[in-house]
């Protein structure tokens, strides 16, 4: 069955380039009304340019409807405004796809407290802004569906990353929350962790690879994950057309007492603490409290 957006409305930030701009394009292709938000700055946040706009133009020259924003998403009121425009023109927003991002790469040695705030502001406050004001239409309308953009380093590390890292394993949980606020209102979160060849990877790629991880390979996923029948709570891997999924999951663990319950005790049965056996992958945080308690039972 072909996936449609017709009649739905679509936010994407970021989407002035590489990824954000595939996802737009995409989405325009198969009947959404756009919004693309893009400020346009260069790859560290800073600078602006018109680059939002002339996807809205390749948009409306394919046939499409769309309006550009210029507006930072660390600016909490312009999203408000963003929404209330969208809605005033559109009617309403349906899909949100948290997409917008900077990079100011340094070892932890030597990265500045202030480019490591800069980057959590934009990926993490900027993505909750943008949510935030959109989550009450959602409700109202009771449909909803939001993507957030983690990332491999958020989810396992990376050199040189520790600003990007925080800021994005801070999206998977934020979406973690947001599914569990969202489902009696139709409001389903999922989180993307894309690899691509796009401005914001240019230099980490030979040529070939870079054509090989192109934007255009992540879009399947990360349409599919706003689409009306996706799933919800899901990390969702995707790079040069392979898809994965990613969970976080919790041991059965082990009940200590007497002596054990120390710190020896803990290094006496570390293998059986990370055995993975009967692994779980909780769908609240509640979740973990539950199996402690199973365990005082049973113990």
């Amino acid at each position: 069955m072909t996936i449609s957006f017709k009649d739905r409305v679509a936010i994407v930030t970021g989407a002035g380039g590489g990824l954000g701009r595939a996802y737009a394009l995409e989405l325009a292709k198969r009947g959404a009304k756009v919004v693309v938000n893009d400020l346009g700055g260069a790859r560290d946040g800073t600078g602006h340019s018109d680059a939002a706009l002339k996807v809205v133009e390749e948009i409306e020259a394919a046939g499409g409807e769309a309006m550009s924003d210029g507006g930072s998403v660390t600016e909490y009121d312009h999203m408000v405004e963003l929404v209330a425009k969208t809605k005033e023109k559109w009617g309403g927003v349906h899909v949100l796809i948290n997409n917008a991002g900077v990079l100011r790469d340094k070892s932890f040695a030597k990265m500045e407290p202030v480019d490591f705030e800069f980057v959590v502001k934009v990926h993490l406050i900027g993505s909750a802004n943008v949510t935030k004001a959109a989550w009450e239409t959602m409700r109202e309308q009771n449909y909803g569906r939001i993507l957030m953009t983690a990332s491999s380093t958020g989810l396992y590390g990376n050199f040189g990353q520790a600003n990007y890292g925080a800021a994005k394993l801070g999206l998977a949980g934020l979406a973690k929350t947001l599914y569990l606020e969202g489902a009696k209102h139709n409001i389903k979160v999922n989180t993307i962790a894309p690899v691509a060849g796009t401005r914001m990877t240019e230099d980490l790629f030979p040529a070939e690879g870079f054509k090989a991880f192109a934007p255009e390979k992540v879009v399947p996923a990360a349409l599919y994950l706003v689409s009306e029948d996706a799933p919800t709570n899901m990390i969702v891997g995707a790079g040069a057309g392979v898809f994965q999924a990613a969970y976080v999951t919790l041991t059965q663990g082990k009940l200590l007492t007497g002596d054990d319950l120390s710190p020896e005790g803990i290094a006496a049965h570390w293998a059986e603490i990370v055995d993975r056996t009967g692994e779980l992958t909780p769908q609240s945080g509640a979740d973990q409290t539950m199996l402690i308690l199973k365990k005082l039972q049973g113990g």
